[in-house]
């Protein structure tokens, strides 16, 4: 299990980034995807060998100077950049763990009254070590056939690695088990005790088919998408997907769904959620 975030982080994005991207000459082919070493050297400024010390781990404390233009050298969205700064932060050891005193499960008022509007579209809000804390009627109606509820509390990324139910419910399992290992590595992943521990959990009871994802995938799961999902009344359905991250002290994200296509509309419609007539397919 890597313990080099912050370097696997770097390599993956590196590898990602083409020269045209970068305004660079392709070259000769290449042996490997994306840039060079040398040349996101050149781009941020720093010799090679500072680039291959932090990649390979033996440097873990950039400074803020030096990740800024790492960041513009390997063209960083801003939610990367946050998630670059976090890895360095936890290998300082001065990024405050909201772990550290358990899992936050406490709701505000206020995004539960928004989760109350948000009927009859399913919608879930999720703590950062992946527990259901609180979900909408069309949520619970929509998951809680194919398992997604059950456990106390419910535990989607325990879900997707240990439940023998999960492989069948997500036909595209491989992603979806790779989205939960990236939701779980944003920040700085064992640095934080909740997540350390369902670390730990489940590197002892799902085993390679975790750990060899925690090693090779980058923290940042997609915000949007669809998602394919099996559903043992309704059949198949695609699912479109926003998921809006509230505020670092809450620590929490809220994931909306809708479907992707008429079918999955009359799909919902079968299951008669609350109104689920008024539910619109969204192109995708």
């Amino acid at each position: 299990m890597s313990d080099n975030e912050l370097g696997m982080f770097l390599r993956i994005r590196r590898e990602t980034v083409t020269p045209a991207e970068v305004g660079l000459p392709a070259g000769p082919r290449r042996r490997t995807p994306g840039l060079r070493r040398s040349e996101v050297a050149v781009l941020a400024g720093v010799s090679v060998e500072y680039v291959t010390r932090l990649e390979q781990g033996h440097d873990r404390r950039p400074s803020a100077q030096v990740l800024s233009t790492l960041a513009d050298a390997l063209r960083l969205t801003g939610r990367e950049r946050v998630h670059l700064h976090r890895l360095a932060k936890g290998v300082e050891g001065g990024f405050t763990c909201r772990g550290d005193a358990g899992p936050t499960r406490t709701v505000r008022p206020t995004v539960q009254s928004l989760i109350n509007q948000l009927e009859p579209a399913p919608a879930v809000l999720l703590n950062h070590v992946s527990e259901i804390l609180v979900c909408t009627a069309g949520y619970q109606r929509l998951a809680g056939p194919v398992g997604l509820l059950d456990g106390t509390p419910p535990n989607l990324a325990r879900f997707v690695f240990t439940d023998d139910r999960a492989r069948s419910a997500y036909p595209d399992w491989d992603h979806v088990a790779d989205e939960h290992v990236a939701a779980l590595k944003q920040g700085p992943f064992r640095a934080d005790q909740a997540v350390a521990e369902l670390a730990d959990e489940l590197t002892i009871t799902a085993g390679e088919s975790f750990t060899r994802r925690v090693g090779t995938v980058p923290g940042l799961p997609r915000s949007s998408g669809i998602m394919r999902l099996v559903h043992p009344e309704a059949g198949e359905l695609r699912l479109a997907y926003e998921t809006l991250e509230l505020p670092v002290d809450d620590n929490q994200r809220l994931i909306v769904y809708l479907p992707a296509d008429p079918a999955t509309t009359a799909a919902l419609d079968r299951l008669d959620l609350r109104g689920s007539r008024a539910l619109r397919a969204v192109a995708g």
